[in-house]
């Protein structure tokens, strides 16, 4: 058995990875160097791996986390121990209660403390289990200064106990190309939720004097909840053969996307961090995004930011980008600025010296 096992569980990655998933898998490859045995359903042939089911994702619904809650209670324990392992890191903030395992575990936001809903489960995940994860953790790594001072701030952790790290993106896969569409467009990616603010951003597009120049496409995977009040939306403002719902747009795709648009507008009353103004950025696409949460850290002087709670703000936004060609032409340069100082690789590093202060 070895002195020193580092065990990652990595049940949560799926095929059509969006922000936990996406952060987990890109930061494997930079956790080599620490031999660490992966829990999961997918073949690394360069790492040791422990096979485990494959639904236990956010693909299955709730079913899913629900399965991955019990497997991580009843089952990661046991794997911890057969395996020799001294410390379990999770890329969530889900682990084994109890002192079990010594962990590390990631905190990408607290949205769901911050837009509570009584219906819906991640709510009462965030306020009775995962605070008691966090407490019982070794050290907590977090992406940014937001989501840190939430974790202070929600959950009374000392600031000492948590390290930020940004995330990354991959610069050879999201760069300027060819735009995927002739037409001229505003873009928003990302889910559909009440607190992404697509209600306003809507409106705000209707508000635009010229705004039957151009089209508005709402990239993300439709939520039953909440995309037909979106479609109700557009219709009463008139837009609704203007505003495009796009569905889920492939990994492949997206560069071209976010390359051909007039600006990635991304409204959110709350990110923890902020993805898609990031890949927009290294696309050289000029970001419009709100003046709250992480998202100032992420686009730093490269972003036009906006209060997200105000339409109007929203709407000059727009029109100020469309009537300065100099101001894309400078917002795109310290975009591209901006992005070549976030990576996956400085990510990936960071947080492998964070896990090896535990081992």
């Amino acid at each position: 058995m070895l002195n020193q096992h580092l065990i990652v569980n990595l049940s949560i990655l799926f095929d059509r990875p969006t922000g936990i998933a996406t952060y987990a898998g890109n930061i494997i490859p930079y956790l080599k160097q620490l031999n660490p045995t992966l829990l999961t359903s997918r073949e690394y042939p360069d790492f040791n791996c422990y096979p485990i089911a494959s639904n236990m994702t956010p693909l299955q619904g709730k079913v899913g986390h629900f399965s991955r809650l019990l497997w991580t209670q009843f089952q990661v324990p046991k794997i911890y121990q057969q395996l020799g392992g001294t410390l379990l890191f999770s890329p969530l903030p889900e682990a084994p209660l109890g002192q079990v395992c010594r962990t590390v575990v990631m905190v990408h936001d607290l949205i769901p403390l911050r837009f509570p809903s009584l219906t819906s489960p991640l709510s009462h995940y965030f306020r009775h289990y995962a605070p008691i994860v966090l407490k019982n953790a070794l050290h907590i790594i977090c992406n940014s200064q937001a989501t840190a001072k939430d974790i202070v701030d929600y959950y009374h952790i000392e600031p000492e106990k948590i390290t930020a790290i940004p995330l990354g993106y991959d610069p050879t896969h999201f760069r300027p190309q060819p735009p995927l569409s002739q037409g001229s467009y505003f873009l928003y990616v990302g889910r559909q939720d009440p607190y992404k603010n697509l209600h306003r951003l809507i409106a705000a597009f209707a508000a635009l004097p010229q705004r039957g120049d151009y089209q508005l496409y709402v990239v993300g995977t439709p939520d039953p909840r909440y995309s037909p009040k979106l479609l109700e939306i557009a219709k009463s403002h008139g837009v609704q053969e203007q505003v495009k719902f796009l569905n889920y747009v492939s990994y492949q795709q997206l560069p071209s996307l976010y390359s051909g648009a007039q600006a990635l507008v991304f409204p959110s009353l709350w990110e923890g961090f902020g993805i898609p103004a990031l890949e927009a950025m290294a696309c050289g696409t000029p970001v419009i995004t709100s003046n709250i949460s992480a998202l100032p850290e992420v686009v730093g002087d490269a972003g036009l930011l906006v209060d997200p709670y105000s339409v109007q703000s929203i709407t000059e936004a727009l029109e100020t980008v469309l009537a300065d060609s100099q101001l894309r032409l400078q917002m795109s340069h310290l975009g591209l600025e901006r992005a070549a100082q976030l990576s996956w690789h400085t990510t990936g590093k960071k947080t492998q010296e964070v896990l090896q202060r535990y081992i």
